[in-house]
This record gives C-alpha cells, sequence and structure tokens, in this order.
C-alpha cells in the first residue's frame, strides 16, 4: 500500500496517508486563492481513516458560495494550511498537494470554478475535467 507524508514548512504538523487519494482537484475560487496565498489551490481528498494526523493545529471555519461549512487546520507555528474537512464532502479530509513536496504526485482530474481563473495560467493534462 502507497504512504505518502506531508509536512508544513517547519515540520511540526505532518500527516500520513494510506493509499491514494480519492480526488485531485485545482480550485481557481477566490477564497483558495486567498487561502493558498496562490492563483490556484491544488488538493487531494482521501477518507479519514486514512489519515493520521501529528503536531498542533489551529483551526479556521469559513462558509462557502454555495453555503456549505469548511474547517481549514493550519500550523500554529508556520502559518501553512495543512488540510481541510468540508460539509460538502463528508468523510473525506483535503490536504494541499504541496505538502507532499513530491513532483511525482498524482496530477489532477478536476479543475473547479474556472469562470475565476486568471486568464493566464491554465490546467493542461489529458483527462482533466474542467468546470465554470
Amino acid at each position: 500500500m502507497t504512504v505518502r507524508k506531508a509536512s508544513c514548512a517547519c515540520g511540526q504538523a505532518t500527516l500520513e496517508c494510506r493509499g491514494e487519494p480519492r480526488r485531485v482537484s485545482v480550485c481557481h475560487c477566490l477564497d483558495c486563492q486567498r487561502r493558498s496565498g496562490s492563483v490556484c489551490a491544488v488538493q487531494a481528498r482521501w477518507p479519514d481513516g486514512d489519515v493520521a494526523v501529528s503536531g498542533q493545529t489551529r483551526v479556521w471555519t469559513r462558509r462557502g458560495d454555495g453555503g456549505s461549512t469548511a474547517c481549514f487546520h493550519f500550523c500554529p507555528e508556520c502559518g501553512v494550511s495543512v488540510m481541510y474537512r468540508a460539509d460538502s464532502m463528508p468523510g473525506l479530509v483535503a490536504i494541499p498537494v504541496g505538502l507532499f513536496a513530491d513532483p511525482r504526485f498524482p496530477a489532477p482530474e478536476y479543475s473547479v470554478y474556472e469562470d475565476r481563473k486568471h486568464g493566464w495560467f491554465d490546467v493542461v493534462g489529458e483527462g482533466i475535467d474542467h468546470y465554470a
């Protein structure tokens, strides 16, 4: 079984994910742009039971455009967003792909909120579904 390890910038918060992610996606919504500090956020989702979290996190909760709530966990030391859980996807935890620091990480399958995508940025690759 594949085991992937992720960590925040300072290494205080770590995650160990067993198996393959259920979904890898790119989100262009304005909230993900602000949360990630980039033009998009790329995350992978695993079932809660397949993710072991070590270290401390702080939680910030917000309501999204669609009305669902998401709880974002971040490292209290370095401030990096380490995971989130959304009411819209119960039983799954989303982890920013960059935390794995693995250029061979599986490619995204979905690109969402593309109507908010920066015009100069493209998500390319075979088999990616694109949604406005």
